[in-house]
């Protein structure tokens, strides 16, 4: 399967094919979503399909397929239809944007994520530290791209601001306008058969590194705004690219919102690791860290052995993650409830015959 692997195919799919027991259909992978058509790359090259009705009907949104996404196919020529989509190595997710307590997907199979932040007025490192945490919680190694860095005088200190969250995380400057940078990431840092994604607020200049590194203009970008000085975005959805290095990369439009899931089954001491560090001295092992006593945490936040920065972000994520399994918790008890109520209806009717 030499195209596949060009496109991630490995072990963990090669397995999950096999056990699906779909008679022999072609796999074929996720490379772009427009409405009802949906692009896939396969052995046979691309295709258009869309999906079958048992899919289309019986399926929760967020298993549906999403870019990135490996699934079976049935093949008619000049169109497809998916039947069926293979198990996922992970999948980013995000709270769905406004009041909604529930989970958007945005891609699935993802290797590394590119966060990136323009070097003008988009730098936030709160907002940097929500994507981290966020990104390790789908099971998905963090990035971070400091992008027009030639509008800075000095990079180095945007640079020593995200150090100071004391993460292990590859922290990269980059110019679309200057090509500063560019060559690094496509030469030393990507990596061929691996998926990386792009994510960030509008105006970062998603579009323009995606340019840079397929070096041809792709992705179209607008004129500046007048009223910010920024680049328009122009990105409409996720699509998936293969680079000149065989890496692969997903572009998605600017997000105005990345709002915290639940943990998706990654431990604190992963997406905390500085607190994590202390906390090996509490004295209980389920300390939350917050007004206990015997805790490590705080003693180390006392004598100035733990960062208050580090500590407050720490904080304010963790309640919001919390916040939204409490929802979440009290969907699934409201749809439960009435599922009972229903069922109990239904023989009452049946019973008494009206």
């Amino acid at each position: 399967m030499t195209i596949l692997n060009n496109y991630g195919w490995n072990a963990f799919h090669e397995q999950n094919a096999k056990s699906a027991d779909q008679n022999d259909l072609p796999v074929g992978r996720v490379t772009s979503i427009k409405g009802f058509k949906y692009l896939l790359v396969s052995e046979g090259g691309e295709i258009e399909t869309e999906l079958s009705g048992r899919l289309l009907f019986a399926t929760a949104v967020e298993e549906l397929p999403k870019v990135g996404d490996w699934v079976f196919y049935m093949d008619y020529g000049a169109m497809g239809y998916i039947i069926s989509v293979l198990p996922r190595t992970n999948e980013l997710s995000r709270k769905a944007p406004g009041v909604k307590f529930e989970k958007q997907v945005l891609a699935a199979n993802v290797d590394y994520a590119f966060i990136v932040q323009g070097l003008d007025a988009d730098f936030n490192i709160m907002r940097l530290e929500r994507y981290m945490v966020q990104i390790l919680s789908c099971g998905i190694t963090p990035m971070v791209l400091l992008n027009k860095s030639d509008l800075v005088m000095d990079p180095a200190e945007y640079i020593a601001q995200v150090n100071r969250l004391k993460r292990d995380c590859g922290v990269y400057c980059c110019s679309t306008y200057s090509g500063f940078g560019i060559d690094v990431l496509a030469n030393d840092v990507m990596e061929q058969g691996k998926t990386y994604i792009l994510v960030g607020s509008s105006g970062t200049g998603k579009s323009s590194l995606l340019n840079s590194l397929m070096q041809f203009q792709l992705q179209k970008i607008s004129e500046k705004s007048f009223s910010t000085g920024k680049g328009k975005h122009t990105t409409t959805s996720r699509e998936l690219f293969q680079l000149n290095n065989g890496s692969l990369i997903i572009d998605t439009p600017g997000m105005r919102e990345f709002g915290m899931t639940s943990d998706e089954g990654q431990h604190s001491s992963e997406l905390f690791p500085e607190i994590a560090k202390v906390a090996e001295s509490c004295r209980y092992a389920d300390c939350k860290h917050i007004n206990e006593a015997g805790c490590g945490v705080l003693e180390a936040l006392n004598s100035g052995a733990l960062d208050a920065y580090v500590y407050e972000s720490y904080l304010k994520l963790i309640k919001e993650q919390r916040r939204f399994e409490i929802k979440i918790e009290d969907k699934k008890r409201l749809g439960k409830q009435s599922g009972k109520m229903t069922k109990e209806a239904k023989n009452h009717r049946k019973k008494y015959k009206y």
